[in-house]
């Protein structure tokens, strides 16, 4: 069999490559060459660059220019998939028009992600236990590993549904014969291991950002816990638990946890100066001092994203011309969004509106496949970001991308309350949640129902690869999507990836048998 055609869960079982390159802050150590985790996993040194290898699939970036990120959006009504041509990133492509089948879409690199981090984890709690350090460090490191499991255990559950449940590193012998869990298991095992990391003394309320930005809390544990139950359609579990992150009155500082929004919702994204912020719960964190180059797309250490979604061709024509740097046009922003954000006061952070731009001659760009015009401005390149250090320059941009941000979990409570059978109007504290996204932006408050969370969620988080998972899960999906292709009772889910089924007893799943 050729080393192409092993299931990828099964080739992780080969050995743990410890030469993953870094991320931001505590993740800066670079560990070099190869090492086979059998010989490996000998002081506390060695267990912390253990732990590094895990925190590194966070924000992992497949072959192909695939992302979690970019995938999700070009499957929601947000975005189109854009690019080149129709051609250009097929992942994104049949994901966009909804054409995915077992052996074409971003699962396999979706699967793969989720698993890397999986095997990563369970290797490193397997170590953990005989590895002489100190016991309290290890016990920290036991719980942000429970951590990262359970948050690739809830990518994995939500994107595909029948998925095997692993806790211990299997041999190579044994993973042809491992058969999928019910969903409801791997839940449980999800909420088994976050409540473990949140019973942890040693597991910290707050990092420091200089020496640990990017590391996991307590806080991050409960709001990841809530989403859980969230899913769960648990209302009342998932509303205690963002409760305990979001604090006891929104808009100000959360006392235990340290978190609040940023005063403008523009510096959010200005990431030369706001990384690992007081808005933000987990990020994926990037880097533009790993080189990357084209010889490994893969490898870098930089977020593709931010030159994937910037206009082709751009030019500026008058100094007013916005500082970008041009793109691949991937990602572009439907007209649908542009006009539920056209007038907000967030419109101008998140959407480049290059059509105006163009029509004005404020600046000109070469339209791409599914052009609209419109661009996301949260990601796209600027010329201020720009590496300076070596490799391509495209590849080596370092912003940090949002995986849970305190707005998120604000408007996440409010939605379990109202669905626990709690009021939404002045005075109730769905309302004081809502009403504080708002009024950080300017906007006058309004009642927190149903429909104004979810609205409110499109416009905050548009283009954070939220949309698509808030569609699936709340049934809007068949309505919104379907003029797209997206069929009821199917494309809820993605397909179990074609290779990891070839001489495995893993079996598709049955809504796309």
């Amino acid at each position: 069999m050729k080393t192409r055609q092993i299931p990828y869960i099964i080739a992780m079982a080969l050995g743990l490559q410890l030469a993953s390159g870094c991320r931001d802050s505590f993740l800066e150590v670079k560990p070099k060459g190869t090492d086979l985790e059998a010989n490996y996993y000998r002081n506390a040194t060695e267990a912390f660059n253990g732990l590094i290898a895990v925190y590194d699939v966070v924000g992992w970036q497949g072959g192909g220019y695939v992302t979690k990120v970019g995938a999700l959006d070009a499957g929601s009504d947000d975005h189109l998939a854009g690019g080149g041509g129709p051609n250009d990133v097929s992942s994104f492509q049949v994901f966009t028009n909804y054409t995915l089948t077992p052996a074409q879409g971003p699962q396999e690199e979706l699967w793969k992600k989720g698993y890397a981090g999986i095997f990563r984890a369970n290797t490193l709690l397997n170590k953990l236990p005989g590895i002489p350090m100190d016991e309290n460090l290890k016990k920290r490191f036991t719980a942000e590993c429970k951590f990262l499991r359970a948050f690739f255990y809830f990518d994995l559950v939500r994107l595909f549904k029948n998925i095997p449940l692993l806790t211990q590193p299997v041999s190579t012998s044994e993973m042809y014969d491992v058969l999928q869990a019910t969903p409801d298991e791997v839940y449980a095992q999800i909420i088994e291991d976050l409540k473990a990391a949140i019973a942890e003394t040693n597991f910290p309320d707050q990092v420091p950002v200089g020496t640990e930005g990017g590391r996991a809390t307590r806080g991050a544990a409960h709001a990841l816990l809530g989403k859980v139950y969230l899913w769960q359609e648990k209302w009342s579990e998932a509303a205690a638990e963002l409760a305990e992150v979001n604090g006891t009155t929104p808009g100000q500082t959360s006392a235990k946890y340290g978190y609040k929004l940023m005063e403008h919702f523009e510096d959010l994204w200005k990431f030369a100066t706001n990384k690992f912020n007081s808005e933000s719960i987990l990020e994926a964190a990037y880097s533009s001092n790993s080189g990357g180059n084209w010889d490994c797309v893969a490898c870098t250490e930089g977020n593709v994203l931010n030159i994937m979604v910037g206009p082709r061709g751009y030019k500026v024509l008058k100094p007013t011309a916005p500082d970008m740097v041009s793109g691949w046009s991937f990602l572009v922003v439907t007209k649908s969004l542009y006009d539920a954000l056209h007038g907000d006061p967030r419109f101008n952070a998140t959407i480049l509106d290059m059509d105006s731009l163009k029509t004005n001659g404020i600046a000109d760009y070469a339209p791409g496949h599914d052009n609209t015009g419109y661009f996301l401005n949260k990601f796209a390149a600027k010329i201020g970001d720009q590496s300076k250090g070596p490799g391509n320059k495209e590849l080596n941009y370092p912003q940090n991308l949002y995986e849970i941000r305190l707005a998120d979990t604000y408007l996440l409570e409010a939605e379990a309350l109202l669905k626990a059978g709690q009021p939404g109007g002045p005075g109730t504290r769905a309302y004081a949640l809502l009403n504080a996204v708002r009024a950080r932006v300017g906007l006058n408050p309004i009642t927190a129902t149903d429909d104004n969370i979810f609205n409110e969620r499109r416009l905050e988080l548009a283009g954070e690869g939220h949309r698509w998972f808030d569609l699936v899960r709340t049934k809007r999906a068949a309505a919104v999507l379907g003029g797209r292709g997206f069929v009821a009772g199917k494309h809820e889910i993605l397909p179990i990836p074609l290779l990891e089924m070839e001489n495995t007893k893993i079996v598709q799943s049955a809504e796309w048998k």
